[in-house]
């Protein structure tokens, strides 16, 4: 019996047509493959397109052959293979990106919407509060990421370390997000409310007048303590739903290439969340103008904002549902889900070990170290320039429009610079950036006093220009970060495995961040002891910030090299499991007559060297 070839078996007729019976009696096979060879509507291909292949003519007039789609060797092996010449279907597409792909990127693109409006109404609030209380200052902030957002955030990686081993994914989203939605709700129409009855100002007044000003910081956390809740739940929404439950949930239904190509696109639709949520926050700073004598207008703003907190944060968990319902999971390399699940100690031991959990949270926490650096001394001269709560939350709306259209602009540009440049590249932009836009900032609080006559020209104070100066250096550091810094930070999770997916996120995201705003607070205090002011360790601190970036941009190399090794490896893994599930025996004459598997190169008819092939195993014969 002539070779058969199971993806696409080739069967010669006989010449004799009475001798069908002994045909049937040549294809006794094994009950696996009597049914290979059925196929109702046989393609046609002509003789001349196999160069190897003899046939014998039926008639006195050549023929064409039949090529007839075999079925699958065994159920197990999975999904029959298309024959020759059968084209894969194509996936339906909508703007030349396929519908499944929109099913993950639409919702997603929308949930960080809502996610990033909340966030930038939160940042804006909580900096209000903690800055123009009565009893309070900028000199608050650093006091309040050391010693209370630090440990809340450590508190919580760890809860969320040991919940991740006993809950599933959704009930872990769930648990998570639904007590920032109630906490936020109560603050604007309870705890704010009665912040007059809560607060113990006169036993902190009582303190201050014992221990003096340079108590001023940590009583006032004290003296305010539900404002400086609400300024660490704000915090933590960054850290915590941002970069821990929205990214891993990006992170675990994208592929490396949907990423590549979205994420940068994810904060398109953010940052016209950051637009649309700095015009809500002035629009609602505003209201005081409009209220009569004896009215809190901050009251009333800051309720009306909290619901539309509470509001996205529900849609939030709604857009979720929906993904987890109607959008299938890709595919990942089954090498990778099988790692056992570890305790606390284990994991912070796995992670601490890791080179490339190393250096990205040397990423993040030179991040937190080099804007906090800058940010603390910008705000303390907006205070200076701007007193009023609703004066300070009206700049703080502009702030953020502006800081939206930067960052609109960046996620258009970013695009073309991960396909042209790569992922290293786009990891060193955003160190480089902050750097410079800091030297600029520090630069003019060196040498304002000799400006002043020239901004005079301008209608402005040193002071107004240091504010205005502040604001262009944060606005291009976080357009930068939101375009280029996240995307990237992202990326780099999706080679890993689910375990060290999901525990490094933890630690690096909710750890990591505000240890590195702890740590420029630190700084920063030390400083201030050492020198008298903040003004005094001005050159000190642009000396700190160098070396802070120069780290960062290090360990940004290792990453890359890191990176696209895993990447490399990750594709290996699954072209290995790909060849693995695809098998094409062949079934051949053996020396007794019957249909037998055997080895050999299978037939390809578009190759110009099959007549290098043994006959038996690539020509069919007469039987």
């Amino acid at each position: 019996m002539a070779a058969f070839v199971q993806t696409g078996g080739l069967l010669s007729l006989p010449t004799n047509p009475k001798s069908r019976a002994s045909l049937s009696r040549h294809l006794n096979l094994s009950h696996g493959l009597k049914n290979r060879f059925i196929s109702l509507n046989p393609k046609p291909i002509s003789a001349p397109s196999l160069s190897a292949a003899k046939f014998q003519p039926l008639g006195s007039k050549p023929k064409n052959l039949f090529i007839c789609r075999a079925e699958a060797a065994a159920a197990a092996d999975g999904p029959a293979q298309p024959a020759f010449g059968e084209a894969e279907a194509e996936k339906p597409k909508l703007l030349g990106i396929e519908i499944s792909t929109l099913k993950k990127i639409i919702p997603l693109g929308m949930m960080f919407f809502c996610i990033l409006f909340n966030y930038t109404i939160l940042r804006d609030t909580k900096d209000v509060l903690v800055v123009t209380a009565r009893g309070s200052s900028a000199e608050i902030i650093p006091f309040l990421k050391t010693w209370v957002n630090l440990p809340m955030a450590v508190g919580f990686m760890l809860l969320y370390t040991k919940l991740a081993n006993v809950l599933s994914k959704q009930a872990l989203f769930y648990s998570v997000i639904l007590p920032f939605i109630a906490f936020f709700g109560a603050f604007g129409f309870v705890l704010y409310p009665l912040s007059n009855y809560i607060h113990p100002e006169a036993f902190a007044d009582k303190l201050l007048n014992i221990l003096g000003p340079r108590f001023l910081g940590p009583l006032a956390i004290m003296r305010i303590w539900s404002f400086c809740l609400f300024y660490v739940m704000a915090e933590l929404w960054g850290s915590v739903v941002i970069s821990v439950l929205f990214w891993g949930f990006a992170n675990q239904i994208t592929t490396v290439e949907e990423a590549k190509r979205f994420y940068p696109l994810f904060g398109l639709g953010a940052n016209v969340a950051l637009i649309f949520s700095g015009r809500t926050v002035k629009y609602f700073s505003n209201l005081r103008q409009n209220l009569g004598p004896g009215v809190d207008g901050w009251a009333i703003s800051l309720k009306a904002m909290m619901s539309i907190v509470v509001g996205m944060g529900l849609a939030i968990c709604f857009l979720y549902w929906w993904v987890n319902n109607y959008v299938p999971l890709p595919t990942r390399s089954k090498k990778k889900k099988e790692k056992p699940k570890m305790g606390t100690m284990e994991s912070l031991k796995f992670l601490v070990s890791s080179k490339y959990i190393r250096d990205l949270a040397t990423l993040v926490v030179a991040y937190g170290i080099s804007i906090n650096l800058v940010e603390v001394t910008w705000k303390s001269k907006l205070k200076a320039q701007f007193p009023s709560p609703n004066e300070y939350s009206s700049f703080m709306g502009d702030f953020s429009t502006a800081t939206g259209i930067a960052t609109f602009t960046m996620m258009l540009v970013s695009q073309f610079i991960f396909d042209k440049y790569g992922w290293g590249v786009a990891a060193t932009i955003t160190p480089t950036v902050l750097l410079l836009t800091g030297v600029g900032f520090f630069s003019l609080l060196l040498f304002g006093g000799p400006l002043a006559p020239g901004l005079a020209q301008f209608g402005m104070t040193p002071l107004l220009a240091a504010v205005y100066v502040g604001a262009l250096q944060n606005i291009f550091s976080k357009s930068a970060k939101y375009s280029l810094f996240d995307p990237c930070k992202e990326m780099a999770y999706i080679p890993l495995d689910e375990d060290t997916k999901v525990k490094g996120k933890a630690a690096i995201d909710v750890v990591c961040n505000p240890l590195g705003k702890s740590g420029g607070a630190l700084i920063q205090q030390f400083m201030i002891l050492s020198f008298g002011s903040l003004a005094n360790s001005t050159p000190y601190l642009g000396g700190v910030l160098l070396l802070i970036v120069s780290a960062w941009l290090a360990a940004a190399k290792s990453l890359d090299t890191q990176f696209t090794a895993l990447r490399k490896e990750e594709e290996l893994e699954k072209e290995m499991e790909r060849a693995a599930a695809v098998k094409i025996p062949v079934v051949a004459e053996n020396d007794g007559g019957n249909g037998s598997l055997a080895t050999g190169a299978p037939l390809d008819p578009a190759s110009d060297d099959s007549s290098s092939s043994p006959s038996e195993a690539s020509s069919p014969r007469n039987i």
